[in-house]
């Protein structure tokens, strides 16, 4: 597996943590012979770090209506076993 690196570290499991909006904020680039428009960088950062707030709340609440879901399975799974049992068992009486 590839060496996989967060903050100029290597991360233990070789894969890194959530990226955060803060850190996409905040990130800061060594300059170069030819280097960007920082001001085309933090506008882009800008929207990147914009998009993982989004992301990150959508996944909050999905996170917590599946949840939601999942209880309301439940219940309903409980009251149709109550409610769907024969009133007393009845066996065979045929010649199987």
């Amino acid at each position: 597996m590839a060496q996989v690196y967060r903050g100029s570290q290597p991360h233990p499991a070789g894969y890194p943590a959530r990226l955060t909006p803060y850190e996409v904020r905040t990130r800061e680039f060594a300059a170069r012979r030819r280097g960007v428009d920082l001001d085309e960088v933090r506008e882009f950062q800008t929207r990147v770090a914009d998009e993982l707030t989004m992301l990150n709340e959508t996944v909050r609440l999905l996170s917590r209506e599946n949840d939601r879901l999942g209880r309301a399975l439940r219940d309903w799974q409980t009251m149709h076993a109550r409610e769907c049992r024969p009133p007393h068992e009845q066996h065979n009486a045929g010649h199987w």
